[in-house]
C-alpha cells in the first residue's frame, strides 16, 4: 500500500472534489482517495503494483479536470518516480514528470501529453529558451480540459492555482457589470419603482436590446459554470454550477422565447444579475480560499533553488534539485540549507523556526543534523547530504500537512451527504413551486417562475461543502508552523474529545539523559569547589553520570590532577591540589573508610526519591554529595498545569523504579503513575485507562511507544526532529516540548468550534432560505425574495463560512 499527494487543478466548488474522488474510488487498486476542496490537494491510497501515478493522473483527467502530479516542494524535482527514475519538475510548487534522459533537462508533461511550459526561473537556470505563447513539443490533437483557461494550464499550479481561478472569475465579474447596468433600466420591475422609460438606441425593441447585452453575461461570464455543470453530471453530481446552469439558463432561454417567439415578460435583468452576483460572491469565496492555503504554498517554497556543492575540491553552484546523497555542500551566512544533512565541518546557529517551530536558533557542529529549507545565522560550514528531494524532512512534512488537509472529519461526510441532498431538493422543489402557484394558486407565470428560479438560487451547497474543510485547511496550517503535524482531520477533531493523556517519561517528561539536581557539601567547602574537584576526577569519562557533573561544572575552573585511577565497579580516585579524592559511590567510600560524618542518611534520603548518588571524599573525610537524575524539561510542569486546567487527565508511564516515578510525578504535579513497566505492558496500560470510559492519548518518542501510540484515540509523537514520517502516531511533534501536547488540545478545541458553528451556519441559512425563496410568508407578510437577492445571500453565506474559519488563524497559542 502507497500513499501519495497529488494536485488537482480547477475545483471551482466542493461537490467537485467529490466528484474526482468517486472516480477515484471506483478505479481497481486503489481504497482511499481524499481530495481538498480548498487547495485541490488529493491523497490517495492505492496498490502500487496495479496502479501507478500516471493511472491516477488518467483518472482524473476523465473525470474534466487537471492533475499536473505529485507534490513536492519547488525546487526539490528529483525524486524516485513509479516507472523507473523520473524527474519531477515543479510548476508553482506542483510535480510534473518527464523521462530523465531529456538533455535539456525535465520538462513537464501533462496527463493529456503535452508539455507545459516550466517555471522560467528554472528555465533560465538550466539555459532553457523558448516561446512563453505556446507550450513546447505540444502532442497534436492532445489539449487540455475544456473549460480551463490557457494561462492556467501554463502557469498555474499550487501556488497560483486559485490566484488563477479568481483572477479568471474577475475578469468575467468586470465584463457583466456595465452590460448588466445598462440593461436594468429597460427592466420592468425597475421601470416600474422608478416611473421611467428611457429610449431603447439604434431603434431596437427594449427586449432585443437587453438580449444583446444578456447574450455575453450569459454565456461569458457563466461558460465555467456551464462546463461545470457537464462534468459534474457525467460524474453524477450535483453541484452549484448544476443550480447556476438551470437558473439563469432558465431566465435566459424563457426571455428569449418571450422576445421572438411570443408575448411574455422578459428576465433579462434576473439572469444577468443574478449572474453578477454568483460571479462576484464566488470571487470573494475563491480569495479567501486562496488565503487559507498560503501557508502551504509557503512550505512549497522554502527550499533554495540552488545549492553550492564541493566537487574537485572547489565550490560549485547546481540546482537544489541536482544535489545526490553523499555530496559535500557549503553553507555561507544568510544561506537556505538546501537538503538536510550532517554537519562535517565548522560550526554556525541556523533558524530552524520554518520547519520545527522552534524559535530561537539552534547551534550546529560536526555530527549535528542540518535540515533543509533552515536558514543560516552566522559561521561557514559543510555538511554531508544525507536525504534530497522527496526524502527531505520538508517534502516529509508537506506530505503529512496535505495528507491531513485533504482527510475528512466525521462531520465532514455528514456534510458532503446534506449538500447533496440539499441540491437535488432544489431541483425537485423549482418545479414544484412553479407549478403550486401557477396551476393551484393562480398566480402569474411570471410570479411562479421567479419563485422557482430563486428555490432553485437559494439552495447553494457551497457553504456546507466549505464548512469543515476549511476549518481543517486553517488549523492545519497554523499547527504546521508551529512544529505540530496533524496526520489526519480526524485526529484534528477528536483531540478536542481528550479526557486522558498518557506520557512516557523518560524522553518527553524528562530529557531523557542524567542531570545533577542537588549539591550537598561537607561543612567548611562550597558547591562550586565540590562540584569542581569532582569533575576534574571525571574529566575524559564518557559515562552518563560523569557527563552530567561536568555539564554542571563547564563554567568553573577546574583544578589539575595526578594519579588518576579507575575503580572498577565503584569509581575513580586522583590527586587533586595535593589532596586525595575520591569520586564513587557507596562501597567505595565504605572501602576506603571513609569517614561520613551524618551524609550516609542524605545519601539514603536522596536515593529513595529516585536520584543517583555519586559520593565525593576528600583525605579520607566525606567532602559532599551529589544526585544525579533525569531532570524534569522545563516546560514539563507547565504543561500538564494546562491539561488539567481543561479537565484532561495526566498519567505518567515509565520502567524506572517507583521510586523514580514518584520524585518526578511530585516534582511535575501528576497524581496517577504506572511504573516499572516493560515495553510490551504499555499496550496494556493504555488499555486499562481506555476501559474506564476515557478517550486517550498517549505521547510517546514514536520508536519504542509505536505499539501504545496505536492503541490510543490519539497518537502524539514527540521530539521527531526530522522523522517526520512515523506511521505509528496520528500527530507529531517536532520539537522535544510537552507544551505542545497542550497546544494540539487547544488547536483542536478551537478547530471543533469552528467546524460546529460553520456547520450552522450553513445548515441554518437554508433552514431559513427555503421558506422564503419558496413564497411561504407571501400570502401572510407580504415576504418574496427574488433571485438577484437569493444569489447574493447565497454568495454570502459561503464566504461567512470562510471568513469565521479564517477566524480561526487568530487563536492564541502560547
Amino acid at each position: 500500500m502507497k500513499r501519495t499527494v497529488v494536485e488537482v487543478d480547477w475545483l471551482l466548488f466542493p461537490e467537485d472534489a467529490k466528484a474526482v474522488e468517486k472516480r477515484l474510488l471506483a478505479h481497481p487498486g486503489i481504497y482511499r482517495a481524499d481530495v481538498n476542496p480548498v487547495d485541490g490537494l488529493a491523497v490517495v491510497e492505492y496498490d502500487e503494483t496495479r496502479v501507478t501515478i500516471e493511472d491516477i493522473i488518467h483518472i482524473v483527467a476523465l473525470c474534466g479536470y487537471h492533475c499536473r502530479g505529485v507534490v513536492v516542494p519547488r525546487h526539490l524535482t528529483k525524486a524516485e518516480g513509479e516507472k523507473g527514475d523520473l524527474h519531477h519538475i515543479t510548476d508553482g510548487g506542483r510535480a510534473e514528470e518527464t523521462p530523465a534522459e531529456d538533455s535539456q533537462g525535465p520538462v513537464p508533461i501533462n496527463p493529456e501529453g503535452q508539455a507545459s511550459i516550466p517555471d522560467k526561473a528554472i528555465n533560465e537556470e538550466r539555459g532553457v529558451h523558448g516561446d512563453d505563447s505556446a507550450p513546447a513539443h505540444a502532442v497534436p490533437g492532445k489539449e487540455r480540459p475544456e473549460g480551463i483557461p490557457k494561462e492556467h494550464e501554463e502557469h498555474g499550479g499550487m501556488s497560483g492555482d486559485i490566484e488563477i481561478m479568481a483572477q479568471d472569475m474577475l475578469r468575467r465579474l468586470l465584463v457583466s457589470i456595465p452590460l448588466t447596468i445598462l440593461i436594468l433600466p429597460y427592466s420592468v420591475l425597475v421601470q416600474e419603482l422608478t416611473g421611467i422609460s428611457p429610449p431603447v438606441p439604434f431603434g431596437l425593441s427594449a427586449d432585443v436590446f437587453s438580449f444583446l447585452l444578456a447574450t455575453p453575461v450569459v454565456f461569458y461570464g457563466g461558460w465555467m459554470f456551464f462546463i461545470d455543470a457537464v462534468r459534474a453530471l457525467r460524474n453524477r453530481i450535483l453541484n452549484l454550477s448544476v443550480l447556476v446552469t438551470i437558473s439563469v439558463l432558465a431566465a435566459y432561454i424563457f426571455s428569449v422565447g418571450a422576445t421572438f417567439f411570443f408575448t411574455a415578460e422578459t428576465f433579462y435583468e434576473a439572469a444577468t444579475v443574478l449572474m453578477v452576483f454568483i460571479l462576484g460572491g464566488h470571487w470573494l469565496d475563491l480569495r479567501a480560499r486562496g488565503n487559507a492555503s498560503a501557508a502551504i504554498r509557503t512550505l512549497l517554497e522554502l527550499a533554495p533553488p540552488m545549492a553550492t556543492v564541493v566537487r574537485n575540491g572547489q565550490p560549485v553552484e547546481v540546482l537544489t534539485s541536482e544535489v545526490k546523497v553523499g555530496d559535500t555542500v557549503l553553507i555561507r551566512p544568510g544561506d537556505k540549507v538546501p537538503v538536510d544533512g550532517v554537519v562535517i565541518e565548522g560550526e554556525s546557529a541556523i533558524n530552524e523556526s520554518m520547519i520545527t517551530g522552534e524559535s530561537l536558533p539552534l547551534s550546529k557542529g560536526p555530527g549535528d543534523e542540518v535540515i533543509g529549507a533552515t536558514i543560516n545565522q552566522v559561521g561557514s560550514f559543510t555538511f554531508r547530504a544525507t536525504k534530497v528531494g522527496a526524502d527531505t524532512a520538508l517534502a516529509q512534512i508537506i506530505q503529512l500537512v496535505a495528507a491531513a488537509q485533504a482527510s475528512k472529519p466525521p462531520s465532514q461526510v455528514l456534510a458532503d451527504r446534506a449538500a447533496q441532498w440539499l441540491t437535488l431538493t432544489a431541483i425537485v422543489l423549482g418545479p414544484l413551486t412553479f407549478a403550486i402557484w401557477f396551476f393551484f394558486a393562480g398566480q402569474s407565470i411570471v410570479f411562479a417562475f421567479t419563485l422557482a428560479v430563486t428555490v432553485i438560487v437559494i439552495a447553494c451547497p457551497d457553504a456546507l461543502g466549505l464548512a469543515t474543510p476549511m476549518a481543517v485547511q486553517v488549523a492545519t496550517s497554523m499547527a504546521a508552523s508551529r512544529g505540530i503535524l496533524f496526520k489526519s482531520a480526524t485526529a484534528l477533531e477528536d483531540a478536542s474529545r481528550l479526557q486522558a493523556v498518557i506520557m512516557d517519561k523518560t524522553g518527553t517528561l524528562t530529557k531523557g539523559e542524567p542531570e545533577v539536581t542537588e549539591v550537598m557539601p561537607a561543612v567548611g567547602i562550597t558547591e562550586d569547589e565540590l562540584v569542581a574537584i569532582a569533575a576534574a576526577v571525571e574529566r575524559g569519562s564518557e559515562h552518563p553520570i560523569a557527563k552530567a557533573i561536568m555539564q554542571r561544572a563547564e563554567r568553573l575552573s577546574l583544578p589539575s590532577v595526578s594519579g588518576f585511577a579507575a575503580v572498577p565497579g565503584q569509581g575513580a580516585e586522583a590527586q587533586v591540589n595535593g589532596s586525595a579524592i575520591l569520586v564513587g559511590n557507596l562501597l567505595l567510600m565504605e572501602t576506603r573508610d571513609v569517614v561520613m560524618d551524618g551524609m550516609k542518611e542524605k545519601a539514603q534520603e536522596l536515593a529513595s526519591e529516585g536520584r543517583t548518588v555519586v559520593y565525593v571524599a576528600k583525605d579520607g573525610e566525606i567532602a559532599g554529595l551529589i544526585a544525579v537524575a533525569d531532570a524534569p524539561r522545563p516546560t514539563s510542569q507547565e504543561a500538564i498545569r494546562r491539561l488539567k486546567e481543561r479537565g484532561v487527565e495526566t498519567i505518567m508511564l515509565t520502567g524506572d523504579n517507583w521510586a523514580t516515578a514518584r520524585r518526578v510525578a511530585a516534582d511535575l504535579g501528576i497524581e496517577k503513575i504506572f511504573a516499572e513497566v516493560l515495553p510490551a505492558q504499555k499496550v496494556d496500560k493504555v488499555k486499562e485507562v481506555q476501559k474506564e470510559g476515557k478517550l486517550v492519548a498517549m505521547v510517546g518518542d514514536g520508536i519504542n511507544d509505536a505499539p501504545a501510540l496505536v492503541q490510543s484515540d490519539v497518537g502524539i509523537a514527540i521530539g521527531a526532529g526530522t522523522d517526520v514520517a512515523l506511521e505509528s502516531a496520528d500527530v507529531v511533534l517536532m520539537r522535544s516540548d510537552p507544551l505542545d501536547v497542550a497546544r494540539v488540545i487547544t488547536i483542536s478545541s478551537a478547530t471543533r468550534r469552528k467546524m460546529i458553528q460553520n456547520l450552522w451556519y450553513a445548515a441554518g441559512y437554508n433552514i431559513i432560505a427555503f421558506p422564503i425563496a419558496g413564497g411561504v410568508f407571501f400570502p401572510l407578510i407580504g415576504l418574496l425574495l427574488r433571485p438577484e437577492i437569493a444569489a447574493f445571500t447565497m454568495s454570502g453565506s459561503s464566504v461567512l463560512v470562510t471568513i469565521n474559519a479564517l477566524l480561526l488563524g487568530r487563536t492564541p497559542v502560547k
